[in-house]
C-alpha cells in the first residue's frame, strides 16, 4: 500500500530543495525509507549534509520529527508512517 507523507525541511535542508515542503509517496512507509527516497536525488556532497557518511545514518545531522514528536521517543528510524503524516527535518549544529 502506497502512503503519501509531507516532509517539512528547515534551515540548510530547505536550501537543498529550494522549498520547505516536499511530498513523498512511499511503498514502505517508515522514516528510514522516507529519508532514503528524499536523498536519492541529491549529489553525494549534498547527501552528506543529511546522512552521516561514516554511520550511514541521518540522526547525527538532523533532528527528525513525525507529527511533532522526536523519532527517538517513537521507534527511531523504523517509525511507521501513515497517510498524511508530516516528517520534519531540522539540522543539528555541531560546534566546538
Amino acid at each position: 500500500m502506497t502512503v503519501k507523507v509531507k516532509v517539512r525541511l528547515v534551515g540548510i535542508y530547505y536550501g537543498l530543495y529550494g522549498k520547505n515542503l516536499v511530498s513523498l509517496k512511499l511503498d514502505q512507509p517508515i522514516v528510514r525509507k522516507a529519508i532514503q527516497k528524499l536523498t536519492d536525488s541529491l549529489s553525494p556532497e549534498a547527501k552528506r549534509l543529511l546522512i552521516d557518511p561514516e554511520l550511514n545514518n541521518p540522526k547525527p545531522n538532523a533532528l527528525i520529527l513525525v507529527n511533532g514528536k522526536e523519532i527517538n521517543a517513537l521507534e527511531g528510524l523504523e517509525t511507521k508512517l501513515q497517510e498524511g503524516d508530516e516528517l520534519t527535518l531540522i539540522p543539528v549544529s555541531h560546534g566546538g
